[in-house]
């Protein structure tokens, strides 16, 4: 399969992540300290990438160094991490984006919070069956994540390549009701950790950003079409249940997750642009 749509990616907001399997049970030593412990490790959900293989090099190159112990708890489930992380089962996470985590926290009663913005996984349009997006056409099949925003942010991406059309005003929050004129494609909804296993099924899939690594593609290279980064709300961020973002441990986390040793491990890591470096602090 060849890359007939380039679509440049800049550091702005954007990806994110997962929804799917189920998630790994944590050790009885790796939960979160209940009596507030701030010399306790310190663990974090995560998505195994990108998001877990950052965290693992912070806990094997940079933690000790300041002092921080480190559990790197990984899920590939999307909504898991807020829940065990909200009820004090692990002391943050690490996979998501605000639009994401703001419906998350309302249909969950969550009290979920973002403390600092790491990076940015755009979103692309992937396949085993055609070259190019032209090729879609009335009767094919195409997969996007089924979690609103996800689902919006791919719609999105469908309908700023032509693929679809949607009602006039409608962004990155549209849903399949939005959706004006679908020129007689079909849209399949599944879980975001889906999509990638599932690619055969259909004859195009979105596919987040770390799904499509996991899946062994480069974003760069096979996606036909990349959703830009550019004014685009989708950094990944660090998270913690309100009230914890200033645990002295989170500030240093949220300090090393910045550090111009993790834009370096991104940038070496992940040179086909399927991760960019997008660091600050997160809005919430």
């Amino acid at each position: 399969m060849r890359n007939t749509l380039k679509i440049s990616v800049a550091i702005a907001a954007a990806s994110a992540v997962a929804l799917g399997a189920s998630a790994c049970s944590a050790p009885s030593d790796t939960t979160a300290s209940d009596k507030g412990d701030k010399n306790a490790p310190l663990v974090v959900a995560a998505s195994p990438t990108p998001h877990g293989s950052i965290l693992d090099f912070v806990k094997n190159e940079l933690a000790e160094k300041e002092g921080l112990k480190l559990v790197v708890k990984p899920f590939n489930d999307y909504k898991i991490p807020n829940k065990v992380t909200d009820d004090g089962q692990v002391d943050a996470n690490f996979f998501q984006h605000k639009p994401f985590l703001d419906t998350f926290n309302k249909e969950n009663g969550t009290h979920i919070v973002p403390v600092q913005n790491v990076l940015i996984e755009p979103l692309g349009v992937y396949s085993k069956k055609i070259d190019k997006l032209s090729e879609l056409k009335a009767g094919s099949t195409v997969s996007v994540p089924n979690d609103p925003s996800n689902e919006g942010r791919a719609l999105k991406l469908l309908a700023d390549n032509g693929v679809i059309t949607l009602k006039p005003g409608v962004g990155s929050d549209a849903k399949l009701t939005d959706v004006k004129d679908d020129k007689g494609i079909k849209i399949t909804e599944l879980e975001a950790a889906q999509t990638a296993p599932r690619i055969d099924d259909v004859d195009a899939a979105i596919i987040n950003g770390n799904f499509a690594i996991g899946a062994h593609l480069k974003p760069s290279k096979d996606a036909l079409a990349l959703e830009k980064a550019k004014d685009n709300p989708y950094a990944n961020f660090l998270a913690v249940k309100k009230g914890n973002e200033s645990d002295p441990r989170i500030k240093k986390l949220a300090k090393l997750l910045n550090s111009p040793e993790v834009k370096k491990f991104i940038e070496d890591k992940y040179k086909d642009g399927s991760v960019i470096p997008a660091f600050g602090p997160a809005k919430s």
